[in-house]
C-alpha cells in the first residue's frame, strides 16, 4: 500500500470536531489526535514537562508532576509571548509524534485531528485535504457553556485566540455543516464526504 491519504480535520471549540473524528474512525480511518498527543507530552513524566519547568518555573507544574493547565491557561491568555514560548516547546514534540504515527499507519486514510491547523502553516503542510467542521459562533458558545459549564466570557476568550470561522472556511477543501442537525444527519454528511475523499477538490 502506498502512503495514506492525509486528511486534516479542524474546527473551532464546540464545533463537533471530536464527534466527526469518531465517526471517521468508525468508517475505517486511522485518527491521530493532536490534542491527545499534546496532553501526553504534558502529563507526569511527559517529554514537555522539564522544558516547561525550565522556561516557566516550578509554579506551572502541578503537585502530581503534570502541567498545571489552569495556571498556564491564565498566563497565555494575557501574555502572547508566553503562548509562543509554550508552543515552541510542545508543537515540535507533537509534530514528531504525528509524523511517526503517519509512517506507521496501516489504513489507506489517516485523519489528523488538528485544532490549530488553520493557525499554523506547518500543520497545513502535512495534509492532502483540509476538512472543516462548521457551525456558527453562537452555536459554539452554547455548546461549550453546556458541556463545560464555562461562563460566556471564558468561551469568547478562547474563540478570540482561534482562527475565525471565515479563516477556517477559506482553508477548507470540504466543509461538514454541523449546525442545528441531529447525530444521524451529521453521520450521513460525514459518510458522504468520506466516500468522495479521493475525488479531486
Amino acid at each position: 500500500m502506498g502512503a495514506p491519504l492525509r486528511i486534516g480535520l479542524t474546527g473551532g471549540i464546540g464545533s463537533g470536531k471530536s464527534t466527526v473524528a469518531a465517526m471517521l474512525a468508525a468508517l475505517g480511518a486511522t485518527v491521530v489526535d493532536a490534542d491527545a498527543i499534546s496532553r501526553a507530552c504534558t502529563a507526569p513524566g511527559g517529554a514537555a514537562i522539564e522544558p516547561i519547568r525550565d522556561t516557566f518555573g516550578n509554579a506551572f507544574i502541578a503537585p502530581d508532576g503534570a502541567l498545571d493547565r489552569d495556571h498556564i491557561r491564565a498566563l497565555v491568555f494575557r501574555d502572547p509571548e508566553a503562548k509562543a514560548r509554550l508552543e515552541a516547546i510542545i508543537h515540535p514534540l507533537v509534530r514528531a509524534e504525528i509524523d511517526r504515527r503517519i509512517a506507521a499507519c496501516t489504513t489507506d486514510t489517516v485523519v489528523l485531528d488538528l485544532p490549530l491547523l488553520v493557525e499554523s502553516p506547518r500543520w497545513r503542510e502535512r495534509c492532502d485535504r483540509v476538512w472543516v467542521v462548521d457551525c456558527t459562533p453562537e452555536t459554539q458558545i452554547e455548546r461549550v457553556m453546556a458541556r463545560s459549564g464555562w461562563p460566556r466570557e471564558q468561551v469568547l476568550a478562547v474563540l478570540a485566540l482561534q482562527a475565525s470561522r471565515a479563516q477556517r472556511l477559506a482553508a477548507a477543501d470540504v466543509v461538514i455543516d454541523n449546525d442545528g442537525v441531529d447525530l444521524e444527519t451529521l453521520r450521513a454528511r460525514v459518510r458522504a464526504a468520506w466516500e468522495r475523499r479521493r475525488l479531486p477538490v
